[in-house]
């Protein structure tokens, strides 16, 4: 029996066309790919996040400053209302009538040369008088009346009015001392007070600034806050805008890398598809014939020849 071997052979196109893909293939992937150019990368900080970041380094510790001027108004305002004590305890003192000599009496805020100032004033008075009741003297002498009932009464009339003339002026000087002492003790008292309360508005308002420094101590890193806050996302934005656009770029470099691969698979792809369509010639392989198969051959012939009914169904 006689053996067959069939072989199908693609077209001689088809064959061509393969050869060629084969020799593509073999170049393009032959070739190193350079895959830094689409390799992943990472877009950098931007500048206004660069900003935020340093402005929230500096920032750090930016209150201390007006926490430090608010204790050092404090201290000073502590200070300054030990000072009110004294004066508001000398007011106290002149709170009285007055009376007496000691300390805050009139008497202490009158003139020292008052009382020298009253004895020249009556030793002059006093001289003055000794003039006139001399002149008095002189006038009887003159008329023949001195020492007389007229002469006795005009003297005595003089002396008493005199007399009460003397001490309405040592009254009047003694008053006049007492009324300056009385307004300057009042002037003082009013003084004492005045400083007390300067001094006290003075305490108040340098407490009211070192509340002022710890309301500038709490604003301060919140206005920075929102300064950060803003920078950063906006830079958030910015930053993010690029990496997409790093992205994209990469995207891009890695299409133009593998657009070659995809062409050539699009180009075997269509070979493959072209060989199905247009098939392929089938050849028959026939080897030659033993002697035993030759012998059996000619055997069933010639048995054919003189037996023509051989394999004929009765």
């Amino acid at each position: 029996m006689a053996l067959q071997q069939q072989m199908t052979q693609p077209s001689k196109l088809v064959g061509q066309l393969g050869q060629d893909y084969a020799t593509q293939l073999t170049g393009l992937t032959s070739l190193p790919l350079d895959t830094s150019k689409f390799a992943p990368t990472v877009a950098g900080q931007d500048p206004l996040q660069t900003q935020a970041a340093s402005l929230a380094a500096s920032g750090v510790g930016g209150y201390a400053p007006y926490l430090s001027q608010a204790a050092a108004y404090g201290t000073q305002a502590g200070t300054t209302m030990g000072g009110v004590s004294p004066h508001i305890t000398g007011a106290a003192g002149l709170t009285g009538t007055g009376a007496g000599t000691g300390a805050g009496s009139i008497a202490s805020y009158m003139s020292p040369y008052q009382s020298q100032v009253i004895d020249a004033t009556l030793s002059e008075f006093d001289k003055q008088a000794a003039i006139r009741e001399q002149a008095i003297s002189d006038a009887a002498l003159g008329v023949g009346g001195y020492g007389g009932g007229r002469h006795g009464v005009a003297q005595a009339e003089y002396q008493t009015q005199s007399d009460k003339n003397r001490a309405l002026l040592q009254a009047q000087m003694l008053q006049s001392g007492f009324g300056q002492g009385a307004q300057f003790r009042q002037q003082d008292y009013t003084n004492l007070l005045g400083l007390a309360g300067a001094k006290s508005g003075l305490a108040q308002g340098e407490l009211g600034l070192g509340s002022y420094q710890k309301g500038l101590a709490q604003l301060a890193p919140q206005l920075a806050g929102g300064d950060i806050g803003t920078l950063s996302q906006i830079g958030d934005i910015q930053q993010q805008q690029a990496q997409r656009e790093k992205d994209a770029q990469a995207q891009a470099n890695q299409m133009m890398a593998m657009e070659p691969y995809q062409r050539l698979g699009t180009y075997g792809q269509g070979i493959g598809q072209l060989a199905g369509m247009m098939g392929g010639t089938t050849s028959t392989m026939m080897p030659d014939p033993t002697a035993l198969q030759t012998a059996l051959g000619w055997t069933s012939v010639l048995g054919g020849i003189m037996n023509p009914n051989l394999g004929r169904t009765v």
